[in-house]
């Protein structure tokens, strides 16, 4: 995926409200749409590199969008409105091997009336496997790590990939990982031990999980679908 907008390369000064990044460009202080509800762990360090995205359309209080941060080893994804895009993007493309089988697939897809899930795969018209898509932007030693913080709602989608294939049906987690220095996923048991119970209980039950690197530079983000990371649950 391509940014439409120009990107441009700033130093993180703080982060409030959840929704707002203050950063330093060109020696001013300007202020970034966050979208991120997590905690963002071990990223937010006081003048380290940014890159955020810049609109000029005056329905947007804020014209700056907040895309990557820099950690020690790689440049680090944090919009979580990307990785959907991204795997919508590949599908399009027929990148997922083990999805030529199914042709079609709906975004959004309600299941009931409380709960959406990001895609829904299709043969013969016919719901053949339900995916649900999260970005992951924690990491230790080359270690890919979800959640970043107690998640109630990835608790209750893990739950309902359960009861989903419990009644016939195919399922998938997916796991966007908005980094450039990991092999390996793992639940990140210290920050949500419940949500990493239920991740190997989804694995037991039949879930299929997998997870996925990006390539990326200062203009583009793609999903590398030829380089799944190793499962450690």
């Amino acid at each position: 995926m391509i940014f439409q907008q120009p990107v441009l390369e700033g130093l993180f000064l703080k982060r409030y409200k959840r929704f707002f990044v203050d950063f330093e460009l060109d020696g001013e202080i300007k202020t970034a749409h966050c979208a991120n509800t997590g905690s963002m762990f071990g990223l937010l360090q006081d003048r380290t590199p940014v890159r955020v995205t810049y609109t000029d359309d005056p329905k947007r209080k804020l014209k700056y969008g907040l895309q990557m941060i820099k950690a020690n080893t790689s440049w680090v994804g944090v919009n979580t409105m990307l990785p959907n895009k991204l795997v919508w993007e590949a599908w399009e493309k027929g990148s997922f091997k083990h999805w030529k089988k199914y042709d079609s697939a709906k975004r959004e897809y309600k299941l009931n009336p409380k709960t959406r899930l990001d895609m829904a795969l299709f043969k013969n018209e016919e719901v053949a496997h339900f995916v649900e898509i999260k970005n992951v932007t924690l990491a230790e030693k080359n270690v890919a790590l979800f959640p970043d913080s107690k998640t109630e709602r990835g608790q209750k989608h893990l739950k309902e990939l359960i009861e989903l294939v419990a009644s016939g049906h195919s399922a998938e987690m997916l796991y966007v990982v908005q980094r450039t220095d990991c092999d390996t996923f793992s639940p990140a048991k210290d920050f949500d031990p419940e949500y990493a119970r239920l991740l190997k209980e989804a694995k037991k039950a039949g879930v299929k999980i997998s997870a996925y690197p990006v390539e990326m530079s200062s203009h583009q983000v793609e999903l590398l679908t030829s380089r799944q990371l190793k499962i450690k649950i």
